[in-house]
């Protein structure tokens, strides 16, 4: 059984939900492999138990060819060698900064991720971690539900 969203922000506000989308699209249009960026909203979504969010980006990680094995091992990224030293930088920068309050980015996660990204890259790196922390916080809050497949009956 699902439950109903306790508020519909797109219909709600409109111009903000828009504007949100715009930001993705820039964000979109920066030098960041989408692979990469799917990877990084995915994490950010498990951490944060957006579950519409976690769902979308399975989604749309698997239609831009990631594999079914890095999605499932994406928890457990630090003991998998399934990850580019590029990744591990963005995804150590994606915890770090979506645990900001306790991690306060700290300069070893820093390090990290300026010996993988430009300059430019880190701004759009970080950007793109804020962004989908607020889309986080947006669907957790509204109980926005994701789609459900019907299950395969056991035969």
């Amino acid at each position: 059984m699902t439950t109903p969203p306790r508020f519909a922000p797109f219909q709600l506000v409109p111009e903000v939900t828009k504007a949100m989308l715009a930001v993705e699209a820039a964000i979109n249009a920066t030098s960041l492999e989408h692979s990469l960026a799917e990877l990084v909203r995915l994490r950010a979504s498990q951490i944060n138990g957006c579950a519409f969010c976690i769902y979308m980006h399975v989604q749309d990680a698997r239609q831009h060819g990631e594999t079914d094995l890095r999605i499932q091992m994406l928890d457990a990224w630090r003991e998998s060698p399934l990850y580019t030293d590029r990744e591990r930088a963005a995804l150590a920068w994606t915890e770090s900064l979506t645990f900001i309050a306790t991690t306060r980015a700290p300069d070893a996660d820093y390090a990290l991720v300026k010996a993988q990204f430009s300059d430019a890259e880190i701004a759009a790196l970080s950007l793109l971690i804020g962004q989908i922390n607020s889309w986080n916080r947006l669907q957790v809050a509204a109980r926005t539900g994701h789609a459900v497949q019907p299950a395969a009956s056991a035969a």
